[in-house]
């Protein structure tokens, strides 16, 4: 079996976040800060840890924030040069990437995640990929998700998903797997639901946004067939490539924030920042004070 290296990766970052009006309506929901990075660029810093060298980025109308914010901006460069601020020029570092790494593709109508990861098809190639959704924050700083993830791959090749178990009540929101053999914290895949009706889930293990995928899935999008909500679904593409290759999923070992929910957002917030030298101890303080 040949496995293909992983150089590329894809961020869907086309969706409205309605979720977070009236303020993403002028700000899109990937740039919402967690302390002082939007969320972006922790699923961009967590890429990079894997290796990653290519990073794709399906936009959409209203987006070009994005494309500001990985650019380089020389009069704020500039004037911190000019005013020896080496620490604040140290945390753009990984904001200014050299140019031709980043590629912006246009998804020009909302109609899903498969759809989204499809708009890349020609970014992609022939080659494996990752797709990472920025919404959920998997944190981990000692060993990233993808990394964990990729490691993995290299051994088993085929398709790895990275997953966490959630609570039965919840299965109903997430790409359910339906589990094999597992050895450790890996998975066997022998099914993938999406968004099961309540009480019908195969397992509790949930697919986290985090994806390592063969080109091949790129020609069971192309198919463009509807599931859940209407929309062409990641996870129905990638239940067709169970059987025809390997596909495991890896059971993520830190923290997951479902950044695309209000109070997970917050709850990041607060999580990261108390392990943070220079504001922890005063927001730590803060919560001790508090009554709720």
């Amino acid at each position: 079996m040949t496995i293909k290296p992983v150089k590329t990766a894809v961020f869907p970052v086309g969706g409205q976040g309605t979720r977070f009006l009236p303020a993403t309506k002028a700000v899109p929901k990937e740039m919402l800060p967690v302390v002082d990075k939007p969320l972006l660029q922790y699923a961009v810093d967590e890429a990079l840890s894997a290796g990653i060298e290519r990073l794709v980025f399906v936009t959409a109308r209203g987006k070009g924030a994005l494309e500001d914010y990985f650019d380089i901006a020389w009069e704020l460069t500039e004037s911190l040069k000019a005013k020896g601020k080496q620490a604040e020029l140290a945390t753009l570092e990984n904001t200014q990437l050299e140019p031709g790494r980043i590629t912006y593709v246009r998804q020009q109508e909302p109609a899903g995640l498969g759809h989204a990861v499809w708009c890349a098809r020609h970014m992609v190639g022939q080659d494996a990929f990752a797709v990472l959704l920025p919404d959920e924050l998997l944190w981990n700083p000692a060993y990233p998700a993808l990394k964990e993830m990729h490691d993995a791959y290299q051994t088993l090749g085929g398709n790895v998903i990275s997953v966490l178990e959630v609570p039965a009540e919840h299965t109903h929101r997430y790409g359910i797997v339906s589990p094999g053999s597992a050895d450790g914290l890996v998975t066997e895949v022998k099914g993938l639901v999406e968004k099961p009706p309540q009480g019908s889930a195969p397992s509790r293990l949930a697919a986290i946004g985090r994806y390592i995928l063969q080109p091949e899935v790129m020609d069971v999008l192309a198919a463009g067939k509807r599931g859940a909500g209407g929309e062409i679904q990641l996870t129905d593409a990638m239940a067709e490539m169970i059987g025809v290759q390997p596909f495991h999923a890896v059971t993520f070992t830190g923290t997951r924030f479902d950044c695309g929910d209000k109070a997970g957002h917050i709850m990041a917030n607060v999580a990261l920042a108390l392990e943070r030298d220079d504001i922890g101890p005063a927001v730590r303080d803060w919560l001790r004070a508090q009554t709720f």
